[in-house]
């Protein structure tokens, strides 16, 4: 049968099994009374797994990982066994190439990992990704070889301004809702991916993180930017979404280009049908041949809101 693969930030499918049991148990269902089902689980081989990233005005960041059997035990010691060691990894603009050596990082709201990341002591062998740059990734691991494109496009859905809302739920004022406005570029074919940050907490992504121009393309339009969520966690119906008041708030906003925007479409729609029967079956689109996961260019803007007791 064939594994998950499992994205150290996020790790989205705490829930698989879940869903899982409950179409097992509607098979069986409707078919007890017809005769037994005996079903044939092929074990295959694991995958590599990347998630890489390249954001404006820093370096790169690749982990690698190994994907998990479908009924594996999703533990701390199994993610740990999970990382790829003794990579190659290089990252070329077309003119230089760096290599990324493994080390030991701090990722916000994750902790320490295994990352293959610049020699930043050494500025001549590293350089930062810039709006408009395309970047090939090259990955030689277990003998094999992968290779990647991804480019931090220029800013074709630019964050003008965000703002706050209160938001009223019966004698409840506590609660607030960020706003932004947006402006879209003539040209068709812009898309983003955007996190939050309260206070000095992690950025984190909404639930619907994505957004392209098809609908709006060429205008200015303003639309709600939920609060983001750690998807490792179960989130309360009642309050997703909202801010608190006294909250400083700082959106990221990235746009990014159409490889990376699908597979973060894919990966929340994926999230958000946990647990449902009856959805779609969904397909994640990586852009990294013969492996899974992607490799992702960020043309990156803060901006941030006090939002007022």
């Amino acid at each position: 049968m064939a594994g998950v693969f499992i994205l150290i930030t996020p790790l989205i499918f705490a829930n698989m099994r879940n869903f899982l049991m409950i179409i097992v148990a509607a098979v069986a269902f409707f078919s007890a009374c017809e005769k037994d089902i005996s079903v044939n689980l092929q074990q295959q081989e694991p995958s590599l797994v990347v998630e890489g990233k390249f954001e404006t005005n820093r370096y790169p960041q690749v982990v690698l990982t190994r994907s998990l059997g479908y009924f594996s035990e999703i533990a701390p010691a199994t993610l740990l066994a999970s990382f790829v060691h003794n990579a190659v990894v290089t990252v070329s603009d077309s003119v230089r190439t760096m290599t990324l050596k493994e080390r030991i990082v701090e990722i916000a709201g994750l902790g320490r990992v295994f990352a293959y990341v610049p020699d930043t002591s050494r500025p001549a062998a590293a350089f930062r990704g810039k709006n408009g740059g395309r970047y090939t990734l090259k990955i030689t691991a277990d003998n094999k070889s992968y290779e990647a494109v991804t480019t931090i496009p220029l800013q074709g859905l630019h964050l003008d301004t965000i703002w706050w809302q209160r938001v009223r739920k019966e004698n409840d004022t506590s609660n607030a809702r960020v706003w932004a406005r947006i402006t879209d570029a003539a040209a068709s074919g812009n898309y983003a991916r955007y996190f939050t940050r309260t206070n000095s907490g992690a950025f984190l992504p909404g639930m619907n993180s994505t957004m392209d121009d098809q609908v709006v393309n060429g205008t200015t339009f303003e639309i709600p930017l939920d609060a983001g969520v750690d998807k490792s966690k179960r989130e309360n119906p009642e309050t997703y979404g909202f801010f608190k008041r006294g909250d400083t708030v700082t959106v990221k906003f990235c746009n990014v280009d159409k490889a990376t925007f699908s597979f973060w479409r894919a990966l929340d729609f994926a999230y958000n049908s946990t647990g449902n029967p009856f959805a779609s079956p969904t397909k994640i689109l990586g852009n990294v041949p013969g492996a899974v996961g992607y490799w992702g260019g960020y043309a990156v803007t803060y901006k941030t809101v006090i939002i007022r007791k």
